[in-house]
Order: structure tokens, then sequence, then C-alpha cells
């Protein structure tokens, strides 16, 4: 019971919460949204101390769902080390964001909307992350999305929420596509969707392959990339990441829980959850490991140039899945979920502070028209240098006890990937301490450079803002220190076969090991970031000014920083524009307008009249005619039938094939021209 109670807690209060929020008020829905959530987080707690103390995994068969032939799927779930982790992370931060939200969106006629919305959004995720199966995984994946569309969305009347939210659906559209055929493929191969029967059964299917694209791949690898970029999508890795920042359009709550709790975490989890998997598929392996590091490396340089302050943090958001991902990448899951948990709280930490400042500063945004609040919010000012400094893996905080190990694993490696994946990552580390420097200076400890009137107003937010930025800073100092050993410690028990844990694989022993000056390289690497940041925003201004002013190349260089490396651009100018024009001038004239209007029912209709005609003037009564024109038919049907044989039997297709498809692309090209 305590487990159902987990899962369906969030789902009550949406209920209630929608159907019922007319009569019960705000402060009665947030009452009740806030009393389901935590009851959800009590028995998360519950179940964290059952399994992953006490080593008691238990499996809930719920009910029966498909039923047909060889698919056969219940709705059951699945509670381990890894699904109670990550239990208790999105209850807790849940939590802390319905609480914050209670005072954030006061002001806002639909606020019982919204907190449904959240609480929906936390359902789905549990649903996720305990599911047993793969199809349960997919109906929490989608309903995840679902939710981000519409917090995203939920100012709807502004243009901009309206664009955020269809790019943030349709980008992941992408990777959900991969998803499915990745769980079509296991159940061809495996002809089951269960997690523990699919993982048993790998070691028996060492030789089968798929012809995909007329190419013989290993099934085990297609599998493993088609999971992967459907990852890429819910976790924005490089190349699907461009619906992250705008998801920012959303109130900042919602951006605090899609960052740090649920949307963006489900990709990672999903990798760890299928660790087995890609243990099978080295190649993919090499993929992630290289796809991880160049978003972690993107992300950060491309925060550095931002001025929005939710988007700089949206971007290291970007930048620390990352860091997740190419963990995973060289076979280190349990290190990368760590830094998921750790991560979840600094994040959420930043992003509620972001939004007390912008709050009281009456929605402005722009950091350039900031500074000069650190007497006015001291205790917001306080949050957000704990949080990026957690964030930038300053010593004996948070980020630094999952962030370093990362580094040093990479360097245990002593491979091409892996020095590759540790000198980008030391590289990103120093361009995060950048950024954070520049957030806190600009923010608070530069002159003023808002408007008068707005920095009047300004005012410390309410008990209810306060209380959960409180316990998130105490989580980004202490939680990596206390939970390190437990998690990712030599020889822990604690994963008991949830995550696929390999001595020789994971190189958490080898890292202990290291020279002690490689460990101390991201330390220096991250100063020096903080120096450069210091002097460029503080001490030098003038002259990096007047280098970006003369010097051509500082001017074009923040330029593609800013504009996001022009993946934007070209990603609308090279296939957004071409599926565009395909659509309008191929899909809707030639195969709408064109074909099926031709052979549509109403022209159909005339020429079955016209047929009709022709086939009835035959009929004149005359035995002779019907017998020559029996005849006739009978030597074109046989003519037909040889010169079919013949050509099925001597020639070569597939000659043919590519032959008339290079004329269809030729043709297609001048269309689109």
């Amino acid at each position: 019971m305590m487990y159902l109670v987990l899962v369906f807690s969030p789902l009550l209060s949406f209920i209630i919460s929608l159907c019922f929020g007319k009569y019960l008020t705000s402060k009665g829905v947030a009452f009740v949204a806030n009393l389901c959530i935590f009851f959800s987080l009590f028995a998360s707690s519950l179940a964290f101390y059952e399994v992953g103390f006490c080593r008691s995994p238990v499996y809930i068969k719920f009910s029966f769902w498909i039923d047909c032939e060889l698919l056969d799927v219940s709705w059951g779930f699945l509670f381990d080390s890894l699904s109670v982790v990550m239990c208790v992370l999105v209850t807790c931060i849940s939590l802390l964001v319905h609480l914050y939200s209670t005072s954030y969106m006061n002001h806002d006629p639909h606020q019982p909307r919204f907190i449904s919305y959240l609480s929906l959004f936390t359902f789905f995720m549990l649903m996720l992350i305990s599911s047993d199966n793969f199809l349960q995984l997919f109906f929490g994946w989608e309903g995840v999305g679902l939710c981000s569309y519409l917090l995203i969305n939920f100012w709807f009347t502004r243009l901009q929420a309206n664009k955020s939210a269809i790019k943030a659906m349709i980008v992941n559209r992408i990777g959900d596509l991969s998803l499915t055929l990745g769980i079509l493929s296991i159940f061809v191969i495996f002809r089951t969707l269960d997690f523990v029967i699919v993982f048993g059964l790998l070691p028996y299917t060492p030789d089968f392959s798929f012809s995909f694209l007329n190419i013989n791949i290993d099934a085990v690898v297609l599998i493993s990339l088609f999971l992967f970029i459907g990852a890429m999508g819910k976790s924005a890795q490089l190349g699907l990441h461009t619906w992250l920042p705008d998801a920012m359009e959303g109130p900042t709550p919602v951006s605090a829980l899609i960052h740090a709790a649920t949307m963006v975490t489900a990709g990672i989890f999903m990798i760890v959850r299928c660790s087995p998997l890609y243990e099978r598929a080295f190649a993919v392996l090499f993929y992630i490991a290289v796809i991880g590091v160049l978003t972690a490396f993107f992300a950060g340089t491309t925060s550095v140039f931002q001025n929005d302050l939710k988007k700089i943090i949206a971007y290291s958001t970007c930048s620390q899945l990352g860091y997740m991902v190419f963990a995973c990448g060289l076979s280190n899951y349990s290190v990368s979920i760590f830094h998921v948990l750790n991560h979840a709280y600094f994040k959420a930490l930043l992003f509620l502070s972001a939004g007390s400042v912008i709050h009281s500063l009456s929605d402005e945004q722009d950091i350039r028209r900031m500074g000069g609040l650190q007497q006015i919010l001291p205790i917001t000012y306080l949050m957000i240098v704990i949080g990026s400094l957690a964030l930038a893996g300053f010593p004996f905080l948070t980020g630094f006890y999952s962030k370093d190990v990362i580094l040093e694993v990479c360097y245990a490696r002593y491979n091409l990937v892996g020095g590759f994946s540790y000198w980008l990552g030391v590289t990103s580390t120093s361009v995060t301490a950048f950024y954070s420097l520049k957030l806190i200076y600009l923010t608070f400890i530069s002159n003023p450079n808002g408007f008068k009137t707005s920095i009047q107003l300004v005012y410390e937010p309410h008990l209810s803002m306060i209380l959960p930025l409180i316990l998130l800073s105490f989580c980004s100092v202490f939680l990596g220190f206390f939970t390190k050993d437990l998690f990712i410690g030599f020889g822990t028990p604690f994963w008991n076969n949830a995550v696929f844990v390999s001595p020789i694989n994971s190189n958490i022993l080898d890292a202990d090991f290291i020279p002690v000056y490689v460990k101390y390289i991201p330390f220096f690497i991250s100063i020096f970031g903080s120096i450069l940041s210091i002097a460029t925003y503080c001490l030098l201004p003038k002259f990096f000014f007047k280098l970006y002013l003369n010097k051509k190349i500082f001017n074009l260089s923040y330029i593609f920083f800013n504009k996001k490396w022009f993946f934007d651009k070209l990603q609308n100018e090279l296939i957004v524009s071409l599926l565009l024009k395909i659509g309008f001038r191929v899909t809707y004239k030639i195969v709408d307008k064109g074909f099926f209007e031709f052979f549509g029912p109403t022209n159909l209709s005339k020429y079955a009249l016209l047929v009709g005609k022709l086939v009835s003037n035959l009929n004149s009564g005359k035995v002779n005619q019907y017998a020559f024109l029996i005849f006739m038919f009978l030597i074109l049907f046989i003519s037909l039938s040889v010169i079919f044989s013949f050509f099925f039997v001597f020639i070569d297709l597939q000659i043919y094939f590519a032959y008339f498809s290079c004329i269809f692309i030729k043709n297609l090209k001048l269309i689109i021209k």
C-alpha cells in the first residue's frame, strides 16, 4: 500500500485541484497539493530505507494492461535502488516547488490549474521511474512531455510561450520516434518488454542482427542507438538541445521542476536503467561519450555570452547533462546518477533564487539591468552564491563531489576517448566558473543598472518562498559529502544489481590512485575561470569593451556564441525550411491536391460512370464479339505475365530502384528551387 501511495498521491492531487479547484480556492488547492506530495515524499523515504538500506527490492504487479498473442504487458512497479533514489529526488524537489509556487503564483487567477499541472508532472515522472517494462516507461515518458507543453504554455496569451511549447513538443517528437523504434526492436528480438526478462536474455542473443537501410547491424547496437537518440531529445543533448533554453518562457517554478527533477533527468535515468544493454554495445558507448562532452562544452561556452538570467542557468543545465551523459558513455553509471542527484538540488536552488530576483524586480530577467541587490536581497544573494559555487564545483560543496569524480574517472580510462573527455570537461569546468561569477557580480554586486522605480519596489520574498531555498541550500552544501560513499564508494552494495557496476570498467578505484596534481587541475582551472570573470566584469571592463569594439575577431566571437553557435539558424534554414517546402509543394500540391483529388471520391465516381458507359457499349449481344474480346484479354494477360516474370527473374530491381530514386530526387530539387 505504501508504494501505491507513493505513486498515486500526486495523481489524486491533480484530480482534486483540477476538478474542485473552483470551490477550494487557491489556498485550499495549495494545501491539498502540498499534503499529497508530502505523503508521497514520506512514502519515498520509507521505500528508500527498505529497498536501499535493507536491500529488499519490491515488485508490484498492479493490473493487466495488454494481453494479445505474444504481447503481454501489465501495469507493474519495480522499486529497486535506482527507482527509490529517483523517487526521493522527484518528490522532494516537487514538494519544495509546490510550496514555492503557492506564494510565487498567488497573484495568478489560474493558480489551481497551475498546481494541478505540477502534480500531474510529478505523477508521470514517478510512473516513468517506477515502471517495470518499456511500454509503461514510454507512457510516463510521453506524460512528462505533455506536462512540459502544458506548463511552458501556461501563460497561453503570450505568443513566445506558444512558440516555445510547440518547439519543445516537436523537437522531442524526434527523440520519441527513435525511442518507439527501439522499443519495437526490443519486442521483435526478445518477445517481451519487461526489464528483468530483457536484461536476463541479453547473454543469449550474441549473433542476432538487423538489416537496417540495407546494412547489417548488430541488434543490440541498433536498439541502444535508438534508445540513446530518444534520451538525447529529453535530456537536450547536442542537436536536439534547442528546446531547452526556450522552455524558460514558462513560470520559474516550472523551469526548476523541469531542469532539476523531471523532464531532463528522464533521459539520463533511461540510459542508466538500460546499462546492461549499453554494456553490450561498445560502439554506442563511444558515441554517447563524445556527444556528452561536446554538449558540456557547447552549452558552457554559450552560457557565458547570454544576458537572460534564466537562460544562463538553463544552458548550465544543458552543460551538466553533458557531464552525466559522457559519464555513462565511460560506463560509470553510478557516478552519473550521483551527479544527477547532486545537480538537482543546487539547480533547483539556482532557479528558485532567480525566480525570487525576477519576482522582486517586476519580471525583469536581463542581468544587464540589475545590480546593487546584495544589500536589498541578502538571503536570496546568499542562496545564489551557494548554488553558483556548487555548480562551479567549489571544494566541499555538493557539486564538487560528483563533477570532480567524473573528470577523474575520465582520466583513469587511459585511452583516447577518456583523454578527450577529460580535457574538454576540464575546459568546461573553467567556463562554468566564469559564468557563475558573472551571474553573481552583475546581478548583485555591480552598480545598479535598472530603473529606479524597480529598485525601490524590491523586497525579500515571503517565507513560503524563502523556506524551500534554505532547505535546498543545506542539500547543496552537505548532501554530496554524506552520500558519496553510499552511492559511489568502492565496493558499496547499495545499487544491488539495479545499475551495472563493474570494477574493471568503472575506474573508480583507479581514479583514487591517479597523480595528485591531476586531481587539482579542475580546481585551479576553475580558479582561473573565476579570476578571468572578475577581471572582465569588475577590474578591467573598459579594456575588454574596447577589445570588443575595435577587434573584429572579438566582435564576431561574441556574436557567434551569443547566437548559440547559430544552431537555431542552421536548423531553420537547412532542415525546417526544406521540410516546409516539401510539405507544401510535394505533399500538399502534388499528393493532396493532385493525386488524392484526381483519384478521390468525386472524380472516381465520374470515371466509374464513364467506364460503365464504355463497358455497356460492348454489350452488343453478338457471340462472335464476346469471343473476340475474351481471346484478346487472355492474350494480353499471358503477355504481361511473361514480361513481369522475366523482369523479376533476370533484372536486378535494386539498380532500377536506385535509378528512379535519383530521378525523383533530381526533380524534387527542381521543384523546391
